[in-house]
């Protein structure tokens, strides 16, 4: 049985032409087993290592964008940016998902922060300093 040290990445594009490449030949180290067809790959394969690392704080932090920028570093411009690079990389349009009701319907569900009726409920005593400091942390 052969012993490997490093496992490379698949290529997925030419470096000659820079379109798709395709897989022909599989292989089993421990049997020494190949196999040759014609093989897809997923089309994530075809992502680029940053977008794919995106995705992993992603789906580990359940979408939650705070989470995100917050173990990234980064800004929600920022956070918002990547997942329509994501969008995009795996072939799907970014104007079917802002045409989409489902989320125009949450767009309006989530109001913007009005800083100045916060200031007047702590000035009227509806609302307490610590509460308001959380609510302008959460955007609403």
């Amino acid at each position: 049985m052969k012993e490997r040290t490093k496992v490379n990445p698949v290529l997925t594009t030419c470096p000659v032409c820079k379109n798709n490449l395709h897989v022909h030949t599989l292989h089993c180290d421990n049997c020494d087993t190949t196999i040759e067809g014609t093989f897809t790959l997923s089309k994530f394969n075809y992502l680029e290592s940053e977008k794919l690392y995106f995705i992993e704080i992603f789906i580990k932090n359940r979408g939650n964008i705070k989470m995100i920028e917050k173990e990234l570093n980064i800004s929600y411009p920022t956070v918002k940016k990547m997942l329509d690079d994501v969008i995009l990389g795996l072939g799907y349009s970014l104007e079917a998902i802002e045409d989409d009701p489902f989320f125009k319907e949450k767009e309006k569900e989530e109001p913007k922060v009005n800083k100045s009726s916060i200031l007047e409920r702590i000035e009227k005593g509806e609302l307490k300093v610590a509460d308001a400091i959380e609510l302008l942390k959460k955007g609403k």
